[in-house]
């Protein structure tokens, strides 16, 4: 073959194709969508036909849910449409669910939206099949809890509230319990105060509760970004229960382990994310929250056809040992060097190690505004006003997807863009 693929300005020489071989990409979120233009670029950059590999992308719909808006009102908006942008790259895109993955057959079962089921071959492998809001069996929690994981939680969560808005006024109608003290958490309370006043009425006394099991709020934030959420929390009048966690959800309130009740008609859960179960068919190496340890350039060692990328993956991603979060600041770069280097390997050029050595954190505060940090030790850098308007242009721009203009899509699953 003598097209030749440029990578970072090194000149290689792709392995003859096979005929239809294929690329199969698991899942469009933030890693998937990102995955999906990265392994087109590397194609194109190396003039390989459609008709030699496809990519396929695998999901129950062809829209990439904006996950972290979900929060704010009007969750139905949050989603933005993946088949033009995948048409404008060469992309197939294939509506349904993968149940099962077969490492050794090289197979993936998926089930369609009507329940049948096929067996789709694959090359290569990228997993990018995200995370889901762990759920512990504690009792009442599936049948009263609400949550925001998904554009359907956080619709069933906004109908929910505009039904409350038409019954009496009433202290159980007016409080919202929110369990978890972590990033979700903190952002959903603070969006509160005035989303509910906004359905219930301006002199509506609304209340907001957050509990938590740790003794500190945001305990993973670290102690830079902390006074400001303690600051938001008494600007906005949301209260803490803190240093005791919830051991059941009623209708009409939660009850913690210290045995302080808290009538709600109204519970949200955040209490933390787990990566997605089809890892275990991958891997039998998996991290506490369930997510491939991975090798550098995101493969699995004992299924090298595999790749992962996002929540699945527990991936170093820096020189001074830090790990990906589950975040989609990771889950897009990340989901950029997955890939290409899916793309790469099948056709016999160097892969990347996958590195992402800037990180920052923005936390929304609702009304009092956002706190914007930089570095793992959370350096703040921006609040208030400021802090708001970094939070809208990360929320508004930089985590949707580009525009569906081949030469700017392509040119998003750069992963070497990430590195400056």
């Amino acid at each position: 073959m003598s097209s030749v693929l440029i990578v970072d300005f090194v000149i290689f020489q792709p392995k003859a194709i096979i005929m239809s071989q294929k690329i199969l990409i698991v899942g469009a979120g933030f890693a998937g969508v990102w995955g999906a233009l990265g392994a087109a670029r590397v194609l194109d950059g190396a003039g390989v036909r459609k008709s030699d590999v496809e990519i396929t992308l695998i999901s129950p719909k062809p829209e990439l849910q904006i996950r972290p808006r979900l929060y704010e009102s009007e969750p139905q908006r949050m989603a933005a449409p993946l088949r033009p942008l995948l048409d404008a790259v060469g992309v197939n895109f294939l509506e349904g669910s993968v149940e099962e993955i077969s490492v050794h057959d090289k197979t993936v079962s998926v089930v369609s939206a009507n329940g049948s089921t096929r067996s789709l071959a694959y090359d290569r492998l990228l997993l990018t099949s995200g995370s889901r809001l762990n759920r512990p069996p504690i009792p009442g929690l599936a049948e009263y809890a609400f949550s925001v994981d998904r554009i359907e939680d956080a619709v069933a969560l906004d109908d929910h509230f505009r039904e409350l808005a038409k019954r009496p006024d009433s202290p159980a109608r007016n409080t919202v319990a929110v369990v978890g003290c972590g990033f979700t958490g903190i952002e959903v309370a603070t969006e509160l105060p005035k989303r509910i006043r906004e359905l219930f009425g301006a002199d509506a006394a609304v209340r907001v509760v957050v509990i938590g099991s740790q003794d500190d709020i945001g305990p993973d934030l670290g102690p830079n970004p902390r006074p400001y959420v303690s600051e938001a929390f008494d600007s906005l009048g949301v209260e803490t229960v803190l240093g005791s966690g919830v051991v059941s959800v009623e209708a009409d309130g939660v009850r913690t382990a210290a045995g302080t009740r808290i009538e709600a008609m109204t519970v949200i859960w955040a209490g933390g994310m787990r990566a997605s179960s089809l890892t275990a068919q991958v891997s039998s190496h998996l991290d506490p929250l369930g997510r491939v340890e991975v090798t550098p350039d995101l493969r699995v060692a004992e299924a090298p056809a595999v790749f992962v990328a996002g929540d699945v993956a527990r991936a170093l991603s820096d020189d001074d040992g830090h790990y990906a979060l589950m975040s989609c600041q990771h889950a897009i770069v990340m989901g950029q060097f997955g890939g290409h280097n899916v793309a790469a390997d099948l056709i016999g050029v160097p892969t990347l190690e996958y590195r992402q050595p800037f990180y920052a954190t923005c936390l929304d505060l609702g009304e009092w505004g956002a706190v914007y940090s930089e570095g793992w030790d959370r350096q703040i850098k921006l609040t208030h006003a400021e802090g708001k308007a970094r939070k809208q242009m990360i929320n508004t721009q930089w985590i949707y997807p580009p525009a569906p203009n081949r030469t700017e899509a392509l040119a998003a699953g750069n992963p070497q863009a990430s590195l400056g």
